[in-house]
Order: C-alpha cells, then sequence, then structure tokens
C-alpha cells in the first residue's frame, strides 16, 4: 500500500478520509489497492480507514482479527454486530466527506463495490459519501513507464500480425484455397505464439452480417470461407507475455473487391467519430483542461448521430486497457454508464466508434491511446484512415 501517496490524492481532493472495507471477497479493488491477498478468504466484515492526514486505522471480526495485519495502523475487534456499529463509529469521528467504493446514481458501476446497507450506515453516521473512482483509478489503473513499453511492444508485433492476416486473406481469393474466417483467427494465434503475445480470448474475424453483432461468437462450425464482395472486420487484442504486460486492442475493416458506396460511406462515419475523440482529448490536455470519459463518447458519437447512424452505435466509444483488456480506469462512455472518471497521465484506453446493420454489415475503427507522463495524449499505433482493399 502507498500511504503517502494515498493521503496526498486525498488532500489534493479535499477529501477527509478513504473507508476501504470488504465482506467474503466482494471488493477485489479494495485489495489491490491495499496489497492484500484476495486468494485468501475473509468471512467476517473489516473496515480499513486511511485519513488524509495521520495514522490508518483498522476494524476486524474477533473471528479474523489478524486479517488485517500487513497493513499499518491500530486495530479495533468487534464481536457482535453492535460493536460493530459503534466501533466505526469511532473509528470515523466526527463528520467528514469519507470517499468509498460507491458511485452516485452508479453512474460508474465498476467501482460501485459497496452495499446499499453500509453506505446507509456510513451516512447515518453523519458522514458525506464521495466517490473513489478517481482514487481508485489512481492506485489500480494507471500505467507506468514499464507497462507503457510492453504496450508499445505489442502494437508493433500486432500490427505487423494485422496485415499479415489481410494478406492472407487476399491469398486465399486469388488461389481460391477456401480459407475461412477460423482460418485467419486460428493463424493470428498462431502469430501472437510466435512473438510472444498472449490473450484472454481469440481475435475476431467476421465478414458481411458477422460483425453486425459486436461481440459476435466465431467458430469452426459457423465459419465460411472469403469471396469477392465481403466485406471483412479483424478485432485483435493481446500483450507480451511478461508479468506486467498491458494489451494492445485493435479494430480494422477492409473489403474484397470494389467496396459500394454504403459500406465506404460507414467507413468514412466512423473514421471521423474516432478521429473527432482523438482530437478532443488532444485539445483538452493542450489546454490543461480536465477531461472526462463521457465527454469524449459525446464527442465521438455526435458525429456519428449527425451522420444519421446513432442507433445503429450500440456501445460505448471506448475502454479502459491495462492488464486485462478491459482495465479498472476511466473507461469512454455516455450511452452504457456516464463515465465521470477524468482521463490523467498513465491512462491507456481505446477508441472504437462503430455501426452496426443487424443482418447485414458492421463496421468499426479502432486505436489504442494512451496519456504521457507529461500529459500528452498518444495514438500508439498505427491508424487506419481508408479501407483496406483486398484482393
Amino acid at each position: 500500500m502507498e500511504l503517502a501517496r494515498i493521503q496526498e490524492a486525498l488532500r489534493e481532493r479535499g477529501i477527509d478520509g478513504w473507508l476501504l472495507c470488504d465482506f467474503r471477497n466482494r471488493d477485489y479493488l479494495a485489495y489491490r489497492v491495499l496489497g492484500l491477498d484476495f486468494e485468501k478468504l475473509s468471512s467476517r466484515r473489516w473496515y480499513y480507514y486511511v485519513p488524509a492526514r495521520g495514522n490508518p486505522k483498522k476494524l476486524v471480526s474477533a473471528v479474523e482479527e489478524h486479517r488485517l495485519d500487513a497493513l499499518p495502523g491500530d486495530a479495533r475487534v468487534y464481536l457482535s454486530w453492535k460493536e460493530l456499529h459503534a466501533g466505526l463509529k469511532r473509528l470515523l469521528g466526527a463528520k467528514k466527506r469519507v470517499a468509498m467504493q460507491y458511485s452516485p446514481l452508479n453512474n460508474v458501476p465498476y467501482v460501485a463495490m459497496v452495499d446499499a446497507g453500509t453506505v446507509e450506515l456510513v451516512k447515518r453516521l453523519g458522514h458525506k459519501l464521495v466517490s473513489s473512482a478517481d482514487l481508485v483509478q489512481i492506485f489500480v489503473a494507471l500505467i507506468d513507464e514499464a507497462g507503457y513499453r510492453t504496450h508499445k511492444e505489442a502494437a508493433a508485433a500486432m500490427d505487423r500480425i494485422r496485415a499479415e492476416a489481410f494478406a492472407r486473406i487476399g491469398e486465399a481469393i486469388r488461389t481460391g484455397n477456401g480459407a475461412t474466417e477460423y482460418d485467419i483467427q486460428q493463424y493470428i494465434m498462431r502469430r501472437f505464439g510466435e512473438e510472444g503475445l498472449v490473450t484472454d480470448s481469440p481475435p475476431m474475424v467476421g465478414t458481411n452480417e458477422h460483425p453486425a453483432d459486436p461481440h459476435f461468437d466465431l467458430t469452426s462450425a459457423n465459419a465460411r470461407p472469403f469471396a469477392d464482395g465481403d466485406t471483412v472486420l479483424i478485432d485483435l487484442w493481446a500483450k507480451r507475455s511478461v508479468p506486467g504486460a498491458i494489451y494492445y486492442d485493435i479494430t480494422w475493416c477492409g473489403y474484397i473487391g470494389t467496396p459500394p458506396p454504403r459500406y465506404v460511406e460507414m467507413f468514412d462515419v466512423v473514421r471521423r467519430g474516432r478521429d473527432a475523440a482523438i482530437e478532443f482529448v488532444a485539445d483538452r490536455f493542450a489546454a490543461g483542461e480536465t477531461c472526462y470519459g463521457w465527454e469524449v463518447d459525446d464527442a465521438c458519437r455526435s458525429v456519428v448521430k449527425k451522420a444519421g447512424y446513432g442507433k445503429f452505435f450500440r456501445h460505448r466509444t471506448g475502454h479502459s486497457i491495462g492488464e486485462e483488456t478491459h482495465g479498472n480506469g476511466v473507461n469512454i462512455d455516455n450511452l452504457e454508464t456516464k463515465d465521470e472518471r477524468a482521463l490523467m497521465p498513465g491512462c491507456c484506453f481505446s477508441i472504437e466508434p462503430g455501426i452496426y446493420l443487424p443482418g447485414e454489415m458492421g463496421v468499426r475503427t479502432e486505436v489504442d491511446m494512451f496519456i504521457r507522463g507529461d500529459g500528452a495524449p498518444e495514438v500508439t499505433g498505427e491508424v487506419q484512415h481508408e479501407l483496406v482493399k483486398i484482393a
């Protein structure tokens, strides 16, 4: 646990303290912030209060009174629920602004780990609750220089593999070898292994109406061979096979033959939406202004809406990226949630607008962005500017 940094972050935000708590390993974020072993079962409730100034305090069950021994601070022990309530009152003291894993109106459900009853209890004790969403991001989701290097290394390898995959589709058309979507997926997986990359699930390779389902589940049974006139979407994500590596996640689109005007138009719309989001982030940081995830989604989505495709853009604009494909930081979202977290140095995230016409076709363009330590946003890999023309 980085006590000094946590307390500094609390003071910067005018928060009196951060109350972390858990019951039966519900809040994995608390364990990551505190450096506790999440695999070890906590069968009783525990509370850990980090004040903006001074020493932390613990409240633990008599049944598991040593559960927080690895952390600094004095411990109080409770046995009954009445002693728990009294102990929590003493732990927090006079009325304060207290951060918890809570989100007003559940706008950021990714950090809303505290149950409603605990929220009610702390409020009844006279305290004002604020969300710990940005605090969690700082201590769980931000990427250091070493992680950034692994992300860039993955990007270089995966951009090569992506180009190879499209070339292999072109070869299948020219030779008539009957290669299917599944064959290209498995080719990409083989190349991941050769390049020292790992992934949590295989890439998406889809033609025509298959990518109209943003999370289409490709199998050997439902795969089909490539043919002239097919739209093609490839979505791939992986990271280096080393500790602490950060994912790279991209989507590119192409067409076998001469693309029809409507498909070209759809790609142009999502490309302009993507670029509007990138520009919005760059402008905000250049001006030294706070940039929130929901605002970036709006900047992108407005382009798609104005082009008449708003109802076909059926997911958030982007997601946090970390050691997991979908990380614990701010998402680029004002659709599925209103992500009120701020982008900050160390954030890595995708920008991936899409248009999906059910039963017909889907198009998406996806890049990754990273906010460097100096506050400069960067697109971390190659950027698609026009459809890949296959064969």
